[in-house]
């Protein structure tokens, strides 16, 4: 990479961190980044999720408020994210090459509307009763948001978000707690995986880092204070130019 594309994938995941710990899908502004500065998509997927890791801690330890009284309800579905996640990487290492940019594309258009409908959904589901731990439903859900997170990452915070908001009777900053602690099980758990046995830009990866270790403090501190519609249209937007990259190459 030259310096100015290394200076770009830095600013973009100091973004993804930030956007990463407010609302998720901080993967919309990475992955388009790697793929720009000429990584190809499969590499660029399996750098991009372990540079996220770093973020996820930071962003992780600045929740840590509106963590409190939720020990129990992590440890019950910790196991479906680690599991999603494994099935995740597995379905990305295995499945042909060919058929990723198709898959991805579909994800993050899906990753896109839920950006845009989470806010209606969240006004519906204002003073519905549900349970405390959110059932098997949402065990259950937690497992196909860790697949999805761990074949590609970006949009399952915004999954989690929706389907946690259904399931728990819960303010949305401490659903918002709760979902950075299961993304960053189900990325950390797909990182050793990638290290193992995938092909990684480590370069790219020590850029995302260093710049999503960056975005989540700061957006775990500062990060609420964005408005919202103008944080997804940005993403709206960055998300519809990676997926005519990925459909055009």
């Amino acid at each position: 990479m030259t310096p100015w594309e290394m200076a770009a994938v830095l600013a973009a995941g100091v973004a993804a961190g930030a956007i990463n710990t407010v609302v998720g899908s901080g993967s919309l502004i990475t992955f388009p980044t790697l793929l720009a500065v000429g990584l190809p998509p499969i590499t660029a997927n399996v750098s991009n999720n372990i540079g996220l890791v770093p973020g996820g801690f930071t962003g992780t330890m600045g929740y840590r408020p509106e963590l409190k009284g939720q020990r129990e309800r992590l440890l019950r579905l910790a196991p479906a994210s680690v599991i999603g996640s494994l099935i995740g990487g597995f379905l990305l290492l295995n499945l042909p090459e060919s058929s990723f940019n198709v898959i991805v594309s579909v994800l993050i258009g899906l990753s896109c509307a839920l950006v845009v409908i989470q806010p209606r959904l969240s006004r519906i589901l204002t003073g519905r009763p549900r349970r405390a731990h959110g059932g098997p439903w949402l065990w259950l859900s937690t497992l196909g948001a860790g697949t999805f997170g761990g074949y590609f990452g970006a949009g399952q915070g915004i999954l989690l978000i929706g389907l946690m908001g259904i399931l728990l009777d819960e303010k949305l900053q401490r659903i918002n707690a709760a979902k950075n602690v299961l993304v960053l099980l189900v990325n950390f758990t797909a990182a050793i995986l990638y290290a193992l046995v995938a092909e990684v830009d480590w370069t790219a990866v020590l850029l995302v880092a260093l710049g999503s270790m960056i975005g989540g403090y700061f957006g775990a501190r500062f990060g609420r204070r964005i408005p919202p519609s103008v944080l997804r249209g940005v993403i709206v937007c960055i998300g519809a130019v990676a997926i005519v990259k990925l459909l055009t190459d």
